[in-house]
């Protein structure tokens, strides 16, 4: 009998779903419609990058709360056909207008956190032209078509992002461009309430029809500009047209035989590699699934390494080589774990990595409660996975919408700093530390995984529990997702509901302080059977999502 590989089903473990089959192509993402989306482009014969990028185009439209063509991308692709893995940068930067001296002069102390001076250029329109380009076989406009076809004749709503679009919704009121095009009626759709936003639609017609360029030098960007410099920001025609993205090398940590895959800066994917080097030498197997001891020691290592992300995580021009490397190696690993005690919670500071910067400590970069991502996994019968995720950060964003487009602008500004000799500080031209991390998995040297936990500074936390899930405890992809988490916070741990009673006992006694209030994300994940190539998929819960495979 062939050995189960790890995070496949058995006849006796199941999640509250069952894990998602198939052989031609297989999608997760955190909405139906985009889920059916992709997988008619998988039936279509389209390859997972085609699949992935009509998926998101059309979350775009279904989840506007979370995402939207005034947001940021990352993604990891493997692509078969080479043999290669690449990671796609596709965040904004500030605008060449501004710097901390430019904030103070507009009468501020601290970066806003909604509102035009929080925007920074969008990368979503050119990370989906990117990935078609280099790995796709669709053109734009095809791809787009699903999405326009449902921003032009509506859709129904569905019930988590009904309760998130309510939450946002006096935001949305006190800016008339917003409210008209995403309050039609006065007020945030109810769940099952079909909604329909014309003006994306056109948006994403002239997107189809210009390409990129369109953003990035025609007319849509030319609104956006005159959009926000008539609200006072520093967004111009130029930061617009200077944008693109950037391919790059992932970075790696080895658990087991297990290698995780990662972006470098301006992602805190970094933070689950040092954490997950931390951790490397335990046995977490014994210690039982979210047990006290098991817990503790894992929310130890996030600890220590959000320490060093909220001290070093900046953009790429501002990160050494020298010092990533030293913070996801097995030395500087190991030297870590020597400060973690069985008894007791500590408090745990950043490690000098032999930069001139003194690390410090500062607040987490997202509030508590943050979850406002999409994440979606997609693969295919040729080999190729793709692992993509993409924001506008706060919920709708800045709360502002650009003229008549329909486009609802980011606030990944808004977590820049204000202190000048931090590398994360407001200056032009630069990307800001950034929450959103796609995440990879190779087994025996294999493309085995694309996952992902959307929600703030949960996602390189989730991406830690949702591998030990899989490698040390034995779970399907779909349990492995699902299953209760927790969340290290400097306010303090918190515990999702399923966690034992008897667990928070024993992590207060260590002196953890549990919170409530914070946010778990939402898992989507697509896993590979290396020997049968048959794709297996999981939804989290959590969300709206759908994994399904044909």
């Amino acid at each position: 009998m062939r050995a189960r590989p790890p995070g496949a089903p058995t006849t006796t473990s199941r999640g509250s779903r069952s894990v998602a089959l198939g052989r031609t192509g297989l999608i997760a993402t955190s909405q139906p419609l985009a889920s059916a989306a992709g997988l008619e482009v998988f039936r279509n014969g389209g390859n997972a990058v085609d699949a992935a990028v009509t998926a998101a185009a059309m979350l775009s439209v279904v989840e506007p709360t979370m995402t939207g063509v005034g947001g940021d991308l990352f993604a990891i692709v493997h692509d078969a056909a080479t043999g290669r893995t690449r990671g796609l940068n596709a965040s904004g930067r500030s605008p060449h207008a501004a710097s901390l001296d430019q904030l103070r002069a507009l009468g501020h102390t601290s970066i806003p956190d909604l509102g035009v001076l929080s925007v920074t250029v969008p990368g979503v329109v050119d990370g989906w032209s990117q990935l078609l380009a280099e790995h796709g076989t669709l053109p734009l406009r095809q791809a787009l078509a699903p999405a326009i076809a449902c921003a032009r004749d509506g859709f129904p709503v569905a019930e988590v992002v009904a309760r998130q679009w309510h939450v946002a919704a006096p935001m949305l009121a006190a800016d008339p461009a917003a409210a008209a095009a995403f309050l039609p009626r006065g007020r945030a759709p109810v769940p099952g309430e079909v909604f329909a936003c014309p003006a994306l639609a056109a948006t994403l017609e002239v997107i189809a029809a210009e390409g990129r360029d369109a953003l990035y030098g025609g007319d849509l960007g030319r609104t956006i500009a005159r959009d926000a410099e008539r609200r006072g920001g520093w967004l111009t025609e130029a930061d617009l047209g200077d944008h693109r993205s950037e391919w790059v090398d992932p970075i790696r940590a080895t658990y087991s035989d297990v290698e995780l895959l990662e972006l470098p800066p301006n992602t805190p994917g970094f933070v689950a590699l040092e954490a997950l080097n931390i951790l490397g030498d335990d046995d977490l197997g014994r210690l039982g699934h979210n047990s006290a001891d098991y817990l503790h020691l894992v929310l130890e290592a996030l600890a220590i390494a959000f320490a060093d992300r909220n001290a070093y995580l900046a953009d790429p021009a501002a990160v050494p080589d020298a010092t990533l490397r030293r913070l996801i190696s097995r030395d500087y690993a190991r030297h870590r774990r020597g400060d973690i005690r069985s008894d007791r919670a500590g408090a745990h500071a950043a490690g000098h990595v032999g930069t001139d910067h003194d690390p410090g400590v500062r607040p987490s970069s997202a509030p508590p409660g943050a979850g406002d991502t999409v994440y979606l996994a997609a693969a295919d019968d040729r080999g190729n996975l793709v692992s993509l995720i993409q924001s506008l950060y706060a919920g709708f964003g800045a709360g502002i919408v650009a003229g008549d487009t329909g486009i609802v602008l980011h606030n990944r500004g808004s977590l820049f700093v204000t202190d000048p000799t931090h590398p994360n500080h407001l200056a032009p031209h630069k990307r800001p530390l950034h929450t959103l991390a796609p995440a990879m998995a190779f087994r025996g040297g294999r493309p085995w995984l694309a996952y992902g936990v959307m929600g703030a500074d949960m996602q390189p936390q989730g991406h830690l529990q949702v591998l030990l899930n899989l490698t040390c405890f034995g779970m399907n992809i779909q349990q492995a997702g699902e299953a209760p988490r927790a969340r290290y916070d400097p306010t303090g741990v918190g515990l999702e509901h399923g966690i034992a009673g008897a667990t928070g006992d024993g992590l207060q006694r260590r002196g953890h302080r549990l919170v409530d209030g914070l946010g778990f994300g939402g898992f989507q994940g697509v896993l590979v059977d290396p020997d049968t190539g048959v794709l297996m998929g999981g939804s989290d819960p959590r969300k709206d999502g759908l994994a399904i495979g044909c």
